[in-house]
């Protein structure tokens, strides 16, 4: 008998960063998965898109993971886990959130344990804080509940209703980036402005809440203009690099509304919205120029489970 969970992926669509000290952030689950198999074992063993992990700092977040929930519901935390990812590491999608958020509720379903999205939030976040240091939260609470959402830390996520599906536009930069390294960026740039690092964290709360109104009504060409706007306060503490500022600067040539990075920064990924007529040649401007890109179609669920023999 095996258990199988399948997480989405993520983008921030804004209000990255920020949402670390207090901000709002607007997050969409994407449709491009992370697979995880478990299985009974004599003990423990990852195996990622069929290679056996021997490298211990990439077995630790899953080992947390597994000793936390042995703790918490006295179980055995010897097993097997398969990892399958459609999301490639570091571009700023939610790899790694994904991944914690399908591990745990593999390992819950495997030892016939009734989570919710609260349990399972929380010890996917013991993997997550293992490889961030400090994450705020919101990619393993919108790769479990799937949806689009806006985020707060403390608060409860409030669910964004979409008239109808929508696209966002993804492109990899091909760089991949550190969140942990760019989390310390951003505090120490919070310690030596404090007063004018306030006033940014509220803007970006305030751009995030009227993203999702834009959002919600389907006013892309507004919600592009919040996109532009939030790169550029991005781009001033900096958290972007010259390599997301040509893909921002490229996707609004080829005839996006708005664009910016998305996740942590200095590589990964970045997100636009453009006029329906326009998505697919952007999409293709991108790719011809050597970039991954892609349409990504929201909402997209969340995590599910089930058993298998």
């Amino acid at each position: 008998m095996k258990a199988i969970a399948e997480a989405p992926s993520k983008a921030i669509v804004t209000g990255e960063h920020f949402v670390v000290h207090g901000a709002w952030a607007l997050a969409a689950a994407l449709p491009r998965k992370v697979k995880v198999e478990v299985a009974e074992s004599t003990h423990q063993r990852v195996i990622s898109n069929g290679v056996l992990v021997s490298d211990r700092q990439r077995l630790r977040p899953i080992g947390r993971i597994l000793e936390a929930m042995a703790k918490e519901y006295s179980l055995d935390s010897d097993m097997t886990v398969s990892i399958t990812s459609e999301i490639p590491e570091g571009a700023g999608l939610g790899s790694s959130a994904s991944t914690m958020v399908a591990v745990t509720s593999a390992v819950a379903r495997l030892r016939g344990i009734s989570v919710g999205v609260a349990e399972i939030s929380k010890f996917a976040m013991v993997g997550e804080t293992e490889i961030h240091g400090r994450p705020s939260g919101v990619d393993v609470a919108i790769c479990s509940i799937g949806g689009v959402v806006l985020f707060k830390r403390g608060s409860s996520p409030r669910r964004i209703t979409l008239n109808g599906t929508k696209s966002l536009i993804v492109a990899f930069s091909g760089c991949k980036r550190s969140t942990r390294r760019q989390i310390r960026r951003v505090s120490g740039t919070k310690e030596l402005f404090p007063s004018l690092f306030e006033g940014l964290t509220e803007a970006a709360s305030e751009v995030s809440l009227m993203a999702a109104e834009r959002l919600s009504a389907g006013d892309l060409e507004g919600l592009g203009r919040m996109l532009s706007l939030n790169h550029a306060v991005l781009s001033a503490i900096g958290v972007s690099s010259p390599q997301l500022d040509r893909l921002v600067d490229l996707a609004l040539s080829l005839g996006a509304y708005g664009a910016k990075l998305t996740g942590a920064g200095g590589g990964g990924s970045i997100v636009a919205v453009a006029p329906g007529g326009k998505e697919k040649s952007v999409v293709s401007g991108l790719r011809d120029r050597g970039f991954e890109a892609f349409l990504a179609k929201i909402p997209a669920g969340g995590v599910r489970s089930w058993l298998e023999k």
